[in-house]
């Protein structure tokens, strides 16, 4: 989980945590352009198994492909769900009140404003994030050394993520934080990569923003 300094809050009617992102410029992309982003709220970490399956019950929405009897692989009740695909992702977070990030905010959120190159700095640390590796790990595993400057874990490594903004092309949507199987280059905090929305795969996640949140009672 987050470090106690880190201020919490929940938003949507899932109940999941989520930090905030305050509005101002930030360092965006490889070019470190100058961008300005509104106040919002991100998911701590990327929606788990166990809080997908609240929302294919609570919804009737199909379940991921590999599951069986209803549920996720024995041990994964924490890990991030995968084969997910836009659509999917995208009905969640209506379902929950939310959506999904846009590229800027997912990046201003993964980086903060000082341009850095992964969430924790500038040198790349393979105990920091799940790159290289054989499977996807619980969410919160690199936490709080691979945190993200509003201390937003797991965005570098362990699953791309979807991004929002706008409904993508039949061929193209974006993905965002590197996976599990891939390695340094594609966790870095500016890179996209480009994905069919329609398909589900063993490397794909998402976490979910909003505009509105309450702070979590201490």
């Amino acid at each position: 989980m987050a470090e106690k300094t880190i201020p919490l809050f929940v938003g949507g009617k899932d109940g999941r945590l989520m930090v905030k992102v305050p509005a101002g410029d930030f360092l965006f992309g490889e070019d470190r352009e100058k961008t300005d982003a509104n106040e919002f709220f991100i998911d701590l970490y990327p929606v788990t198994n166990a809080e997908y399956k609240e929302f294919v019950e609570a919804s009737g929405h199909a379940q991921p492909q590999h599951w069986r009897k209803g549920t996720w692989p024995e041990g994964k009740e924490n890990h991030p769900v995968v084969e997910v695909n836009w659509e999917s992702a995208f009905a969640y977070a209506q379902w929950a009140g939310k959506r999904l990030p846009t590229s800027a905010e997912w990046e201003k959120a993964a980086r903060g404003i000082d341009g850095r190159t992964w969430p924790w700095g500038d040198e790349f640390d393979i105990d920091k994030c799940n790159v290289l590796s054989g499977d996807t790990t619980p969410v919160g595993s690199y936490s709080p050394m691979g945190d993200s400057p509003y201390g937003c874990q797991d965005m570098a490594g362990n699953v791309w993520e979807w991004i929002g903004g706008g409904k993508p092309s039949q061929l193209r949507a974006p993905l965002r934080g590197g996976d599990w199987l891939d390695g340094p280059e594609e966790a870095q905090t500016y890179h996209i990569r480009m994905h069919t929305p329609r398909r589900k795969n063993p490397f794909v996640g998402f976490r979910c923003a909003c505009d509105q949140a309450a702070p979590v009672d201490k």
